[in-house]
């Protein structure tokens, strides 16, 4: 059982940066990101495959955000630079797709971090 561990959530205006973190407790070939608002379901964000070798973006975020890996460690980021007030949601990281492509199917992934919670201010 794969356990995620997110931080770096906060607040912000509209514009501003913030950089999310998330720790697995062991390999996994692709992590990533996904928001989920009230009343919506979960959507991708962003994937990348163990090593950098593949990246995927929803194309709302493309250009603005940035997924990366630490190599040889079992930590990803995403870095979110000009923010929108639509980019406020929980951001919850995901682990556990086998496979040799990054998706942004929720159901692709067996396992999810508790969600941290990004507040972008108009």
């Amino acid at each position: 059982l794969v356990q995620l561990v997110e931080s770096g959530g906060g607040s912000v205006q509209a514009g501003g940066s913030l950089r999310l973190s998330c720790a697995a407790s062991e390999y996994t070939n692709f992590m990533g990101w996904f928001r989920q608002t009230p009343g919506n379901k979960r959507e991708g964000v962003a994937v990348i495959r163990a090593g950098g070798v593949s990246t995927l973006y929803a194309d709302s975020v493309k250009g603005r955000f940035a997924i990366s890996q630490v190599f040889g460690k079992n930590t990803v980021y995403l870095q979110m630079n000009s923010l929108k007030p639509e980019d406020t949601a929980l951001y919850y990281c995901a682990a556990g797709r086998r496979g040799i492509s990054p998706t942004l199917s929720e159901s692709d992934y067996s396992y999810w971090g508790q969600g941290t919670q990004v507040t972008v201010a108009s």
